[in-house]
Protein backbone atom coordinates (compact mmCIF):
# COMPACT_ATOMS: atom_id res chain seq x y z
CA UNK A 1 0.00 0.00 0.00
CA UNK A 2 2.86 2.41 0.74
CA UNK A 3 3.93 2.24 -2.90
CA UNK A 4 0.49 3.27 -4.08
CA UNK A 5 0.34 6.17 -1.62
CA UNK A 6 3.68 7.45 -2.89
CA UNK A 7 2.48 7.18 -6.50
CA UNK A 8 -0.64 9.16 -5.56
CA UNK A 9 1.35 11.88 -3.78
CA UNK A 10 3.95 12.29 -6.51
CA UNK A 11 1.39 12.47 -9.30
CA UNK A 12 -0.72 14.84 -7.22
CA UNK A 13 2.07 17.40 -6.88
CA UNK A 14 3.08 17.05 -10.50
CA UNK A 15 -0.44 17.83 -11.74
CA UNK A 16 -0.95 20.47 -9.05
CA UNK A 17 2.15 22.29 -10.29
CA UNK A 18 1.03 22.02 -13.90
CA UNK A 19 -2.42 23.36 -13.12
CA UNK A 20 -1.34 26.22 -10.90
CA UNK A 21 1.45 27.49 -13.15
CA UNK A 22 -0.55 27.22 -16.37
CA UNK A 23 -3.76 28.70 -14.96
CA UNK A 24 -1.77 31.53 -13.45
CA UNK A 25 -0.85 32.53 -16.97
CA UNK A 26 2.76 31.49 -16.67
CA UNK A 27 4.61 31.88 -19.95
CA UNK A 28 8.07 31.32 -21.32
CA UNK A 29 10.40 29.36 -19.07
CA UNK A 30 8.28 29.33 -15.90
CA UNK A 31 5.89 26.39 -16.42
CA UNK A 32 8.46 23.95 -17.89
CA UNK A 33 10.98 24.77 -15.16
CA UNK A 34 8.40 24.42 -12.39
CA UNK A 35 7.00 21.20 -13.80
CA UNK A 36 10.40 19.61 -14.33
CA UNK A 37 11.50 20.64 -10.84
CA UNK A 38 8.31 19.30 -9.25
CA UNK A 39 8.81 15.94 -10.93
CA UNK A 40 12.48 15.85 -9.95
CA UNK A 41 11.90 16.46 -6.25
CA UNK A 42 9.00 14.04 -6.07
CA UNK A 43 11.18 11.36 -7.69
CA UNK A 44 13.94 11.96 -5.16
CA UNK A 45 11.35 11.82 -2.37
CA UNK A 46 9.55 8.67 -3.46
CA UNK A 47 11.94 6.69 -5.60
CA UNK A 48 13.09 4.46 -2.76
CA UNK A 49 9.51 3.40 -2.00
CA UNK A 50 7.69 2.97 -5.31
CA UNK A 51 10.25 3.67 -8.00
CA UNK A 52 8.55 7.06 -8.46
CA UNK A 53 6.82 6.43 -11.77
CA UNK A 54 4.00 9.00 -11.43
CA UNK A 55 3.05 8.13 -15.00
CA UNK A 56 1.15 5.11 -16.41
CA UNK A 57 3.39 5.10 -19.50
CA UNK A 58 6.48 4.83 -17.30
CA UNK A 59 4.86 2.06 -15.26
CA UNK A 60 4.15 0.19 -18.49
CA UNK A 61 7.76 0.60 -19.63
CA UNK A 62 9.21 -0.48 -16.29
CA UNK A 63 6.89 -3.50 -16.19
CA UNK A 64 7.87 -4.52 -19.73
CA UNK A 65 11.52 -4.10 -18.76
CA UNK A 66 10.94 -6.48 -15.83
CA UNK A 67 11.36 -4.10 -12.89
CA UNK A 68 7.70 -3.79 -11.85
CA UNK A 69 5.54 -6.69 -10.68
CA UNK A 70 2.49 -7.36 -12.84
CA UNK A 71 0.29 -7.17 -9.75
CA UNK A 72 1.36 -3.56 -9.22
CA UNK A 73 0.62 -2.21 -12.70
CA UNK A 74 -3.11 -1.55 -12.36
CA UNK A 75 -2.88 -0.28 -8.74
CA UNK A 76 -0.11 2.09 -9.85
CA UNK A 77 -2.28 3.36 -12.70
CA UNK A 78 -5.26 3.83 -10.37
CA UNK A 79 -3.12 5.69 -7.82
CA UNK A 80 -1.59 7.93 -10.49
CA UNK A 81 -4.91 8.82 -12.10
CA UNK A 82 -6.54 9.39 -8.69
CA UNK A 83 -3.68 11.72 -7.74
CA UNK A 84 -4.14 13.64 -10.99
CA UNK A 85 -7.90 14.03 -10.51
CA UNK A 86 -7.60 15.17 -6.88
CA UNK A 87 -4.87 17.64 -7.89
CA UNK A 88 -7.10 19.06 -10.62
CA UNK A 89 -9.89 19.56 -8.09
CA UNK A 90 -7.44 21.26 -5.71
CA UNK A 91 -6.33 23.61 -8.50
CA UNK A 92 -9.95 24.51 -9.20
CA UNK A 93 -10.40 25.34 -5.52
CA UNK A 94 -7.18 27.38 -5.34
CA UNK A 95 -7.89 29.28 -8.57
CA UNK A 96 -11.69 29.46 -8.71
CA UNK A 97 -11.76 32.45 -11.05
CA UNK A 98 -9.51 30.90 -13.70
CA UNK A 99 -11.10 30.42 -17.13
CA UNK A 100 -8.92 27.95 -19.01
CA UNK A 101 -8.98 27.65 -22.75
CA UNK A 102 -8.86 24.07 -23.99
CA UNK A 103 -6.03 23.14 -26.33
CA UNK A 104 -6.95 22.12 -29.84
CA UNK A 105 -3.81 20.44 -31.19
CA UNK A 106 -3.42 19.16 -34.72
CA UNK A 107 -3.80 15.41 -34.39
CA UNK A 108 -0.83 14.21 -36.46
CA UNK A 109 1.82 16.51 -35.00
CA UNK A 110 0.45 16.01 -31.47
CA UNK A 111 0.58 12.22 -31.78
CA UNK A 112 4.18 12.30 -33.02
CA UNK A 113 5.33 14.89 -30.46
CA UNK A 114 3.78 12.98 -27.56
CA UNK A 115 5.14 9.65 -28.79
CA UNK A 116 8.68 10.95 -29.23
CA UNK A 117 9.03 12.67 -25.89
CA UNK A 118 7.25 9.94 -23.94
CA UNK A 119 9.71 7.56 -25.55
CA UNK A 120 12.53 9.88 -24.45
CA UNK A 121 11.14 10.06 -20.92
CA UNK A 122 10.71 6.31 -20.53
CA UNK A 123 14.12 5.70 -22.17
CA UNK A 124 15.79 7.98 -19.63
CA UNK A 125 13.89 6.35 -16.74
CA UNK A 126 14.92 2.85 -17.82
CA UNK A 127 18.56 3.74 -18.39
CA UNK A 128 19.09 6.15 -15.50
CA UNK A 129 16.98 4.47 -12.83
CA UNK A 130 16.83 0.75 -13.67
CA UNK A 131 20.00 -0.18 -15.58
CA UNK A 132 22.50 -2.27 -13.63
CA UNK A 133 25.35 0.00 -14.63
CA UNK A 134 23.63 2.94 -12.92
CA UNK A 135 22.48 1.07 -9.83
CA UNK A 136 22.43 3.28 -6.75
CA UNK A 137 23.11 6.49 -8.63
CA UNK A 138 21.99 9.83 -7.22
CA UNK A 139 21.24 11.69 -10.46
CA UNK A 140 18.23 9.87 -11.88
CA UNK A 141 15.66 12.32 -10.49
CA UNK A 142 17.41 15.26 -12.12
CA UNK A 143 17.76 13.40 -15.42
CA UNK A 144 14.06 12.49 -15.52
CA UNK A 145 12.84 15.93 -14.46
CA UNK A 146 15.00 17.62 -17.07
CA UNK A 147 13.70 15.28 -19.77
CA UNK A 148 10.15 16.45 -19.07
CA UNK A 149 11.32 20.06 -18.95
CA UNK A 150 13.08 19.65 -22.29
CA UNK A 151 10.01 18.09 -23.87
CA UNK A 152 7.79 20.87 -22.57
CA UNK A 153 10.07 23.49 -24.12
CA UNK A 154 10.37 21.58 -27.39
CA UNK A 155 6.78 20.57 -28.15
CA UNK A 156 4.60 22.29 -25.56
CA UNK A 157 3.15 24.50 -28.26
CA UNK A 158 2.43 21.47 -30.47
CA UNK A 159 0.83 18.97 -28.11
CA UNK A 160 0.78 20.62 -24.70
CA UNK A 161 3.82 18.63 -23.57
CA UNK A 162 1.86 16.02 -21.61
CA UNK A 163 3.89 12.76 -21.95
CA UNK A 164 1.75 11.15 -19.25
CA UNK A 165 -1.77 9.63 -19.41
CA UNK A 166 -2.47 10.65 -15.79
CA UNK A 167 -1.55 14.24 -16.59
CA UNK A 168 -3.83 14.00 -19.63
CA UNK A 169 -6.71 13.11 -17.31
CA UNK A 170 -5.80 15.94 -14.94
CA UNK A 171 -5.67 18.63 -17.59
CA UNK A 172 -8.94 17.35 -19.04
CA UNK A 173 -10.61 17.74 -15.64
CA UNK A 174 -9.17 21.27 -15.48
CA UNK A 175 -10.49 22.16 -18.92
CA UNK A 176 -6.99 22.76 -20.31
CA UNK A 177 -7.60 19.99 -22.82
CA UNK A 178 -10.83 18.71 -24.32
CA UNK A 179 -11.92 15.22 -23.30
CA UNK A 180 -12.33 14.49 -27.00
CA UNK A 181 -8.54 14.73 -27.36
CA UNK A 182 -7.59 12.39 -24.53
CA UNK A 183 -7.17 9.45 -26.90
CA UNK A 184 -4.23 11.27 -28.47
CA UNK A 185 -2.32 11.21 -25.19
CA UNK A 186 -3.37 7.72 -24.14
CA UNK A 187 -2.32 6.22 -27.47
CA UNK A 188 0.89 8.18 -28.02
CA UNK A 189 2.10 8.03 -24.41
CA UNK A 190 1.51 4.32 -23.89
CA UNK A 191 3.01 3.54 -27.29
CA UNK A 192 6.05 5.67 -26.46
CA UNK A 193 6.57 3.90 -23.14
CA UNK A 194 6.19 0.45 -24.69
CA UNK A 195 8.56 1.27 -27.53
CA UNK A 196 11.18 2.59 -25.10
CA UNK A 197 10.99 -0.66 -23.13
CA UNK A 198 11.44 -2.70 -26.31
CA UNK A 199 14.40 -0.53 -27.33
CA UNK A 200 16.00 -0.83 -23.90
CA UNK A 201 15.74 -4.61 -23.97
CA UNK A 202 17.16 -4.74 -27.49
CA UNK A 203 20.13 -2.56 -26.59
CA UNK A 204 20.72 -4.15 -23.17
CA UNK A 205 19.91 -7.86 -23.65
CA UNK A 206 22.04 -8.92 -20.68
CA UNK A 207 20.51 -6.37 -18.29
CA UNK A 208 17.71 -8.45 -16.80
Amino acid sequence: MNKYIVEFIGTFFLVLTIGLTVLAGGTGVIPPLAIGAALMVMIFAGGHVSGAHFNPAVTLAVWMRGRCDAKDVVPYWVSQIAGAVVAALAVKFLRPSASPTAMNPAVGPALLAEFLFTFALAWVVLNAATAKANSGNSFYGLAIGMTVMTGAFAVGDISGGVFNPAVAVGISVLGLSSWSNIWIYLLANLAGGATAAAAFKAVNPADV
